[in-house]
């Protein structure tokens, strides 16, 4: 019991499940926990839904946060991977997200480029004509990437350069498919652990990109509402200080405004460093194993669609040298030697929903969280239009110049991706070291979202999905 108070004996504080976090995993846990009538609240530091998956408006326009593009697209009627496992698991119709596919994507070295779509045979052929000395290799490789579980902890952490090497001869293809799958789903530096590419390669290229018309916005639409349908209760500004331990488990959560809340369970995506330091038995914080890898992400609002000035392309992935360039800068607050490209426009949407309000450009590169957390105000908005500039220079060496055409910017940095996250060091991906099993040393606290070890969109979905049965429902 929590001595002295009263709250602990109120029934509208006391849940079957309590969940950390109003982003993709924590509403896709509440979502399946409601739907079998546990009690479940979600908790959401902040005013609005998402985390870095969310959206905003500016001067009168839509932007995502987070959204490049949807992974593990698979058509409708798909019986088999995570999308239709979602949608099943949460009882969604494939209609309701009104994906649409990518047109096209592209991994652009110096001297070579490969080109990509949602067809793994189209990719197999351009990598063959590209690199036909390794056409064997990489075969080799699909066949290796079929039988892969996802959850077997003992070989998630094997190097995957190294079984790289042992596959492919050539040096410069392993840096390219490096690239992609890094940019979208790695927190180690250099390296890369080999679940986890194997859960991108399979995300990306044997499954593709898509994306609503109406971006992140209507999945957290349907999300939230499904979750209120069911009876789920969604708690905005309601931070959590510190979760009560007694013995080997939680007993109860208290608020930032002193609220307590007790459950049988607590389910949290704020990250495995981040929600142990909650534990108010927990004295060591340990932000260094909380993970480095963080962006500086920009916005470009264009007068036209990119197609007017030859850019039809959904999604650039660019690396300036042989060798793919994964660490966080050690000298400055960015590194624009590599990054990604993109633009929502450049998806085969539904005639019927017709063009973007705009033409938009969103490119992202590698930053540094710790420098820009000491800027003051001024040098931070002078910082942000300079590594705007830095980025966009870097990014019209691989795709057409755009910048006559810009009418309109946005920036976000490492440190808007601490502040809507709480994610130490501003770190995307969250921590190196992934707990595949969502366990902690608290038998009632869970793990779902990055630090679980699922990424993007739909890998949140699912963690959220998996855990919440694996540890909320069995029970």
């Amino acid at each position: 019991m929590l001595a002295n108070d009263n709250a602990c004996m109120n029934s509208d504080n006391d849940f079957d499940t309590i969940i950390i976090g109003a982003g993709m995993s924590g509403l896709a846990a509440g979502i399946r926990l409601a739907h079998y009538d546990q009690r479940v609240c979600v908790l959401e530091k902040h005013w609005t839904i998402g985390g870095l998956n969310s959206f905003y408006r500016v001067n009168g326009r839509n932007f995502d946060v987070g959204l490049h593009a949807m992974t593990n697209f698979t058509e409708k009627g798909a019986k088999k991977g995570p999308l239709a496992r979602l949608l099943k698991q949460l009882r969604f119709r494939w209609d309701d997200f009104q994906l649409a596919e990518q047109n096209g994507s592209r991994i652009s070295f110096p001297g070579v480029f490969l080109d990509f779509d949602n067809d793994i045979n189209n990719f197999q052929a351009e990598v063959n004509a590209k690199f036909p000395h390794q056409k064997d290799a990489f075969q080799s490789l699909l066949d290796r990437l079929v039988d892969y579980d996802d959850l077997k902890q003992e070989d998630f952490a094997l190097s995957t350069r190294s079984i790289l090497a042992e596959i492919f001869s050539d040096p410069l293809l392993i840096e390219m498919l490096l690239c992609p799958l890094m940019w979208y789903g790695n927190a180690r530096e250099h390296d890369m652990d080999w679940g986890q590419f194997c859960i991108m390669f399979r995300s990306i290229f044997l499954e593709g990109f898509a994306r609503p018309f109406k971006g992140v916005r209507l999945i957290l639409k349907h999300l939230v509402r499904r979750f209120r349908e069911l009876g789920g209760e969604l708690k905005l500004r309601s931070g959590v200080a510190r979760l009560c331990v007694e013995g080997n488990q939680v007993v109860g959560v208290e608020l930032e405004n002193g609220t307590i809340l007790t459950a049988k369970r607590i389910l949290s995506s704020a990250g495995a460093v981040e929600t142990m330091r909650l534990c108010d038995d927990q004295s060591e914080a340990q932000v260094h194993m909380a993970g480095e890898m963080s962006f500086i992400e920009s916005i470009s609002v264009l007068d036209c669609q990119p197609k007017k000035f030859g850019f039809d392309k959904t999604i650039v992935f660019f690396n300036d040298s042989p060798n793919f360039h994964w660490t966080k800068p050690t000298d400055r607050l960015c590194d624009t030697r590599t990054g990604v490209i993109c633009s929502p426009n450049n998806y085969d949407y539904d005639p019927a929903h017709g063009e973007l309000e705009a033409g938009f450009i969103r490119l992202t590169t590698i930053a540094d969280h710790a420098r820009w957390a000491t800027l003051d105000e001024g040098l931070y908005q002078r910082e942000k239009l300079h590594w705007y500039d830095e980025s966009v220079a870097s990014a019209v060496q691989y795709m057409p110049d755009f910048r006559r055409y810009v009418v309109d910017t946005d920036v976000f940095t490492p440190k808007t991706i601490r502040r809507f996250t709480s994610h130490d060091n501003g770190a995307v991906y969250g921590a190196p070291d992934k707990q595949l099993d969502g366990t902690t040393r608290l038998q009632n606290l869970f793990l779902c979202g990055t630090d679980q070890g699922f990424v993007g969109i739909v890998g949140a979905i699912v963690s959220g999905i998996s855990m919440a049965n694996q540890h909320c429902l069995k029970a």
